[in-house]
């Protein structure tokens, strides 16, 4: 009987083991898809904040000349 309880604790160890190393992949996953994320969104959103109003600034500058 306490054999049976043995090999079922083992079981179970191995098993949450398994469990931890796949949450693992998956929490490094989702952190590379966050990185992936600000690097393709919001940095190019932060650029065309500080490049538009000088985009503008320049044309306007061009229509007035006119």
């Amino acid at each position: 009987m306490e054999e049976e309880i043995l090999k079922k604790f083992e079981a179970q160890e191995k098993k949450l083991e398994e469990i931890y190393h796949s949450i693992e992949r998956m929490r490094k996953y989702f952190l590379w898809t966050l990185i992936i994320t600000v690097v393709l969104i919001v940095l190019p959103l932060i650029g065309l904040a500080i490049v538009i109003p000088q985009f503008i600034n320049i044309y306007s500058g061009f229509n007035l000349g006119l």
